[in-house]
């Protein structure tokens, strides 16, 4: 059996079994981790009010804490409550400390301050938290915890902000919660995050800070309390996990639209005062519960209609070779594919330009779909089939020009959340990469893996015609195709199982075989 990540949660015990410790570990151990837990405080509240709160002592958390370095270090620490300044000093003096000889830790915070039923759980200031917010990685504050942390009005926006918080403490992952806002239909989680930060998502080679934004219908269930623990809690699984900011923060969305939804009958036969504990259950993967991707890309295509289908009429796509050059374009032509990609970079504009025209020239003579890698421009301009784009560069692409050209359009995806979003642009296929680990390109980071591309599959519609084609990519070799397919994909994207081979035409026969 694999051994599970550990996280560690530090936060305080709920007696009425909703929020803090007791979420965290439902949650933690429905999401597949070990957790390991420090209870900063004992607090004395039910559904209707908060008593009182009775911090831990210093000596007994670090008794704590040493032992469990010792036996069960973890990958990812979340924090929770902290009750008086003695354990924000102490907590900023052990992190400082575990980081030395856990240089790759990530610490979650989320700033707990009111509690829902009312009442406040410490009366710390800013000035008193600065030293530990200036040492964690993420924080997830709702709206008002998010208010206070940067002293601004009822009226700004989550992403001004997630954005005064990431200046004011240099935190490199800023996600403000969207459950307390105003909108009755809609709810709104943003994140601002500091890309090359991380050290899981250091193969991102720029420093610009990036946004997600997600949204979602809201869900109304009195069996809310903890909802926020169990958010944090969940991220910080997803990241112990392996999963990149973006894809963990989709995926802990998902997690708690899940387990609001699985509430509301029980909540319905409930009075309307109620306030039961959140449903903390296991992994999503239903696409109801996963939200949509709003950002600047998605909403400036809102209304664009959904590119051309690839006119398969009840075939498979099968096997889709991408070659970098006329070579492998002529020796593959011949052999009945239904798609081919040409590929080629590091060209002088003429050169591409002829490399290109020539290409769907030849193309012209057989029924094989010939799709241009990137230069949506050249592709439109001499009549190829179709054209796919890389996520590094769909946001410089013109998609009107290319759905209003009638060629087709792919889109490269990594993980859920690009899924999610290149999903609600409708082009007329999906690829999802890199399964394993490849030769071709630099992947760090981005393996999906088998289990993750069978996840990702599963956000697609469940009706089967509303469906678009999924391409798998990535390290896909003889020996692994019937394992890639055996998960639904459409389709299998290879590279050097072809050109490395010492009989290509035999190596295209053998894997249309597995098709």
């Amino acid at each position: 059996m694999k051994q599970k990540p550990i996280i560690w949660t530090i936060s305080g015990s709920d007696c009425s079994g909703g929020a803090g410790i007791a979420a965290d570990i439902k949650t933690g151990h429905g999401l597949g981790v070990e957790v390991c837990h420090l209870i900063t405080a004992n607090t004395v509240q039910n559904s209707v009010k908060l008593l009182s709160v009775n911090p831990v002592a210093i000596d007994i958390l670090q008794q704590q804490f040493d032992v469990l370095l010792e036996d069960k270090p973890p990958s990812v620490i979340k924090i929770g409550l902290v009750a008086i300044v003695e354990q924000v000093i102490w907590l900023t003096q052990v992190i400082k400390k575990i980081k030395l000889t856990i240089p790759e830790l990530i610490v979650v915070y989320d700033p707990v301050g009111q509690a829902s039923v009312g009442g406040h759980f410490h009366s710390l200031s800013r000035a008193e938290l600065r030293p530990l917010l200036n040492i964690v990685d993420v924080i997830t504050p709702n709206l008002a915890e998010a208010q206070n942390l940067v002293q601004l009005t009822d009226g700004a926006h989550q992403a001004a902000l997630a954005q005064a918080i990431y200046q004011a403490f240099n935190i490199k992952a800023v996600i403000v919660k969207g459950g307390h806002n105003d909108n009755p239909q809609q709810c709104l989680d943003y994140c601002y995050y500091q890309l090359n930060q991380l050290k899981q998502d250091n193969q991102d080679k720029t420093h610009q800070p990036i946004s997600y934004q997600l949204s979602s219908k809201r869900i109304t269930s009195h069996y809310s309390h903890g909802g926020g623990c169990s958010f944090a809690t969940a991220f910080a699984s997803f990241l112990a996990l392996g999963y990149l900011v973006r894809d963990a923060f989709t995926l802990s969305k998902a997690f708690i639209n899940q387990g609001l939804q699985a509430s509301i009958k029980q909540s319905q036969a409930k009075q309307h005062q109620y306030y039961g504990a959140f449903e903390a259950l296991s992994w999503p993967t239903n696409a109801v519960d996963f939200p949509k991707v709003s950002e600047e890309l998605s909403r400036q295509y809102q209304d664009l209609p959904a590119f051309n289908s690839l006119n398969l009429n009840g075939r498979k796509l099968g096997l889709y070779p991408v070659i970098d050059s006329i070579y492998w374009l002529k020796r593959l032509l011949p052999l009945g594919l239904e798609i081919i990609q040409l590929r080629v970079k590091n060209l002088a504009d003429d050169e591409l330009e002829h490399v290109i025209s020539e290409a769907v020239e030849l193309a012209k003579d057989y029924d094989t779909r010939l799709f241009i890698n990137d230069y949506w421009q050249l592709a439109i301009k001499y009549g190829a089939y179709g054209v796919h784009i890389g996520q590094e560069d769909l946001a410089e692409a013109d998609l009107h020009s290319i759905q209003q050209s009638g060629i087709r359009l792919g889109i490269s995806t990594h993980g859920c959340y690009e899924f999610l979003l290149a999903q609600q642009l409708q082009p007329s296929y999906l690829a999802i990469g890199a399964i394993f680990p490849t030769t071709t390109k630099d992947m760090t980071g981005q393996i999906q893996g088998l289990n993750n591309l069978a996840q990702v599959l599963s956000l697609r519609p469940e009706q089967q015609e509303k469906q678009t084609p999924v391409v798998a990519i990535g390290g896909i070799n003889i020996e692994r195709a019937p394992q890639v397919l055996a998960t639904g994909v459409d389709s299998i994207a290879v590279v050097t199982a072809i050109t490395k081979a010492e009989n290509p035409e035999l190596a295209v026969a053998e894997l249309t075989a597995f098709l």
